[in-house]
């Protein structure tokens, strides 16, 4: 059975509008409303990018249902939903189910550190629950686990696990997978520095931190690739590829809380124990984004 691709092209790994008072709604839905006129493919909620680990479980559920809402159907809705407890993580993923999420992304089960069987018995459960697609994310540097290729063959068998968010850095292990795998999942990209090598091995295209702030030129950079343009996709993934760095000299959402606040999409808040900016990151930022022309 073929299994359908959830989107092809760039996702936005959407940060949260926090203020003092909570989830601020309407910058949401203005950053919403701006990343798909923009020609974004595809939002991402409550994920890493999210401060889904600092959400409380209202704000979590009410996000990903505004989130829904407020897109419209114009693009899909991808909502995170993964827990280091597998019956939370199955209980968020009822819920963006009955909110009209059109899949849903889940991340390994982060300090528990499992084996490979306890990882294939997690996501079997998680996905034999769901009526909605599942992508399985990858992040070992935050999680301290990994799914190893075979791990990945074997799930990949399962009809509702369609895609992978591969965020662990090591394309040889990328390679491995594809090996493996075959046709039989989709592969994202999870790093902004390796979008065009990720699509070079078949994959559909990158869940994003840099297209926060740039969009339509995240996904140009794919379709460049998928209409046979690759010299264009690899100058662009060359060119952003400064911006992207400074996006991650600090750990991620700081630096990306810090560049949409200086486009005017959010303040510059975040839970402990995450905190602002260092000033000397922050310039080299800024200044990149100077350059680009996102901020004057």
């Amino acid at each position: 059975m073929k299994k359908k691709t959830v989107f092809t092209g760039a996702a936005t790994a959407l940060i949260t509008p926090f203020d003092a008072n909570g989830v601020n709604y309407e910058k949401l839905g203005t950053l919403i409303d701006w990343q798909i006129d923009s020609g974004i493919d595809a939002l991402v909620v409550c994920g890493t990018t999210g401060e889904a680990s600092t959400m409380t479980d209202d704000e979590h559920r009410m996000v990903i249902d505004y989130s829904v809402k407020r897109a419209a159907g114009r693009v899909p809705v991808i909502a995170g939903a993964g827990s280091n407890d597998t019956a939370y993580a199955l209980d968020l993923v009822r819920c963006a189910e009955q909110s009209g999420a059109d899949a849903m992304l889940v991340v390994t089960p982060y300090y528990n550190k499992c084996t490979q069987k306890g990882l294939i018995q997690m996501f079997t459960q998680i996905a034999d629950a769901s009526s909605k697609p599942i992508i399985l994310y990858n992040v070992p540097s935050r999680t301290g686990v990994s799914f190893n290729p075979d791990t990945y063959a074997i799930l990949a068998e399962h009809e509702n696990i369609v895609g992978i968010k591969e965020a662990g850095g090591n394309i040889s292990h990328v390679v491995e997978t594809m090996a493996r795998v075959g046709d039989k999942i989709d592969l994202y990209s999870g790093n902004d520095d390796q979008i065009v090598p990720i699509l070079s091995m078949g994959g559909k295209g990158v869940i994003s931190v840099l297209s926060n702030l740039l969009p339509g030129e995240t996904s140009e950079m794919c379709k460049a690739f998928f209409r046979g343009d690759v010299k264009k996709a690899a100058e662009m993934q060359c060119h952003y590829f400064d911006l992207i760095n400074a996006l991650f000299s600090e750990v991620n959402p700081i630096p990306v809380k810090a560049a949409m606040h200086a486009m005017g999409f959010c303040e510059d808040y975040l839970r402990l124990p995450l905190t602002q900016m260092e000033d000397g990151h922050r310039k080299v930022l800024l200044d990149l984004m100077r350059k680009e022309g996102l901020i004057k």
